[in-house]
């Protein structure tokens, strides 16, 4: 059909997984009055008590997520945004662990159960890393000084 852009598995997983990230990364801002989809007091209600400002957290993460989107939409950013969600789907894994066992609901829907939510999240990190595994392995130059923007690997998408 002469679409390029998706013409990997990897490329495309990289893409669906920046739309799964708009969409949750939107819902972290969205006002307690929005009930068909989760909202940012649902999403703080999910932080579990050990970490401190829940909403700001929120509010960080939907950053990070819509940053991370973009970043793997964008072939020379794709490997740094994957590896960076990953480690982002990492530290919010307590927060799906906590609302799993504490029974906390989103958008008014019962809470996803915990032998769901874990695997969920392993999928999202493994998505994140095999989308960015063949592309250019090197950190955006604003962020490295200095830094070849290549390091050998191939310019494929």
């Amino acid at each position: 059909m002469g679409v390029r852009r998706f013409a990997t598995w990897r490329v495309s997983a990289a893409h669906a997984l920046a739309v799964m990230l708009f969409m949750a990364g939107t819902a972290h801002f969205m006002p307690a009055s929005v009930t068909v989809m989760p909202n940012a007091q649902d999403l703080a209600a999910m932080v579990p008590p050990f970490v401190p400002f829940p909403l700001f957290m929120v509010y960080l993460t939907g950053v990070l997520e819509l940053a991370g989107a973009v970043g793997l939409i964008l072939t020379r950013t794709r490997w740094a945004a994957g590896i960076c969600l990953a480690a982002l789907f990492v530290i919010m894994l307590p927060a799906n662990i906590y609302a799993a066992l504490e029974g906390i609901p989103l958008a008014g829907d019962p809470a996803t159960p915990l032998w769901i939510r874990v695997p969920e999240q392993l999928v999202y990190i493994a998505v994140a890393l095999w989308a960015a595994w063949t592309a250019p392995r090197a950190w955006p130059a604003r962020f490295t000084p200095g830094a070849q923007p290549n390091l050998g690997r191939s310019q494929a998408a």
